[in-house]
């Protein structure tokens, strides 16, 4: 029978143009099913592999359920659709070894290559049967992934930007970003905060959602929120601790590490990464293995800075030392010179007041009245010439041994 099925906007048409349209052929639902089911067998290859994108994915009952998708490499329009199962007797294994291999949970987007059979249910229709999974082919899809992201990061110019960033002399005020009851931000505020140096540090948490699907947004979203008051803070500590190292594929995204990369404060990692190093590791300031690793390395930066303040004391002692020394010994100098000059400004003056004293002796009146001179004074000024007196004048002569009084007559 040639059926040909028509789709319209009316009612579904049939274009039947044989005999067969009087005397058709009725299957009930259950025996078309079963005729889709015999063909499934045999059509369809038996453990064949499917390399497809995860499009979804849930676990229930120990059963993972997945919608397998397969887009347009060129305009990204979904091109092929199908469910899958891989059953709880299978599943823990099968995500063990994926996970011990990647350090990755199975999750939607990633690439994926599985090994399994295609069955038809007459309820729940066409799946895929997943029996196995390679993971070296979604390690080389992530490897891809993350040199892609490294170089697009390269291409923009903004993958050295926190390096160029100078980490301040004192970081005391630090902005953190980590799940609210995550141990690992416990260990890092017990580290912190009861150092055995007693430095002064405070902290803030910024709530976010540090692994999983919702985990880039959410950070993305927490140092928006620190950007709004970058002035209140010297640093910004991104921390996971206390969870699977299997779930953090968010840190190998460029939208993130972006955002880190571009951020005016510096930023400091402890997420956990024990073997590999992030693309978000890759581009922060300074990246470092767990939270408490974070809370020592700030620490350290401090014991650093007082080491170098201590330092520095001492060389400003020494110098000040060097410096009183040498202005006391130029004072030193200053006074065995000064007591020099001064005895021989001393010794000077003194010869000069015994050249004056013999001065004063050699023209004393007491010498010259020895030499046979006087001194003739009329009224009690000094008499020199015969102009000065006149007739009844008294004159005082004085001599060596006495006064003589005379009048003048003439």
């Amino acid at each position: 029978m040639s059926n040909h099925f028509c789709r319209s906007k009316d009612f579904i048409t049939f274009a039947i143009m044989t005999e067969d349209w009087l005397n058709p052929t009725i299957y009930s639902l259950h025996e078309l099913c079963e005729q889709i089911y015999i063909s499934v067998e045999e059509l369809c290859p038996k453990n064949c592999w499917v390399r497809a994108e995860i499009g979804s994915i849930s676990v229930k009952n120990g059963n993972c359920y997945m919608e397998l998708v397969e887009k347009d490499a060129h305009s990204g329009i979904l091109s092929a659709k199908l469910r899958a199962t891989c059953w709880a007797n299978l599943y823990p294994m099968l995500s063990a070894y994926f996970s011990e291999t990647t350090h990755q949970n199975l999750q939607a987007g990633m690439q994926v290559l599985m090994c399994g059979n295609i069955c038809f249910h007459s309820v729940y229709g066409l799946s895929f049967h997943i029996a196995g999974i390679d993971p070296s082919y979604t390690l080389g899809d992530l490897e891809r992934q993350r040199r892609e992201t490294i170089e697009r990061l390269k291409s923009d110019g903004v993958i050295d930007m926190q390096k160029q960033i100078v980490l301040p002399t004192l970081v005391q005020h630090i902005a953190v970003i980590s799940s609210a009851d995550a141990a690992g931000y416990e260990d890092f505020r017990n580290q912190l905060h009861n150092n055995s140096a007693h430095f002064y540090y405070r902290t803030e948490l910024f709530p976010a959602i540090v692994q999983g699907d919702k985990a880039e947004k959410s950070i993305i979203k927490a140092l928006l929120q620190i950007y709004e008051r970058r002035e209140d803070f010297q640093a910004v500590a991104i921390l996971r601790g206390g969870g699977a190292t299997t779930d953090l594929k968010c840190f190998d995204s460029y939208t993130l590490a972006a955002y880190c990369a571009q951020f005016p404060l510096p930023i400091i990692t402890g997420i956990g990464h024990l073997r590999d190093i992030s693309v978000v590791d890759m581009v922060v300031h300074t990246s470092v293995k767990t939270p408490t690793a974070a809370a020592e390395f700030l620490i350290s930066h401090t014991m650093a800075q007082q080491d170098l303040l201590v330092q520095l004391g001492q060389r400003l002692s020494m110098v000040c030392m060097k410096s009183i020394m040498r202005e006391k010994q130029k004072l030193t100098t200053l006074q065995a010179h000064l007591r020099q000059v001064l005895a021989q400004m001393l010794y000077t003056q003194k010869n000069r007041l015994l050249l004056i004293s013999k001065s004063i002796d050699m023209n004393s009146p007491e010498r010259i009245y020895r030499l046979g001179y006087s001194l003739t004074t009329c009224k009690g000024r000094i008499v020199s010439n015969t102009s000065e007196v006149k007739t009844g004048d008294e004159l005082v002569t004085e001599l060596q041994d006495g006064k003589v009084v005379s009048i003048v007559q003439k």
